[in-house]
């Protein structure tokens, strides 16, 4: 059995016209573990400010930073709650 836990996923995106699709992509098919998503573009700078608060078992939230943080241009940060908020069969 798996523990539930909250996380929250920052990311910020250099050069996002050429790396915003792959991002969007991750994030898509992560789709039934993301709960929240908001994101600030800073146009001038070229740069893209992302948070997104998930809801998963551990390993499937360090499947999804890991993926998001293999995308060039993307640094990705993360913090896991400790609260266990139930299990999955």
């Amino acid at each position: 059995m798996a523990e539930i836990r909250i996380a929250f996923v920052g990311a910020i995106i250099e050069e996002p016209e050429k790396a915003q699709q792959e991002f969007n992509s991750v994030v898509s098919s992560y789709k039934p573990i993301v709960k929240c998503r908001s994101g600030m573009p800073f146009q001038d700078e070229g740069i893209a400010v992302v948070s997104i608060v998930v809801m998963g078992d551990i390993d499937t939230i360090n499947a999804f930073t890991g993926r998001l943080g293999q995308i060039k241009n993307v640094q990705v940060k993360s913090a896991i709650s400790k609260k266990n908020l139930g299990a999955t069969h």
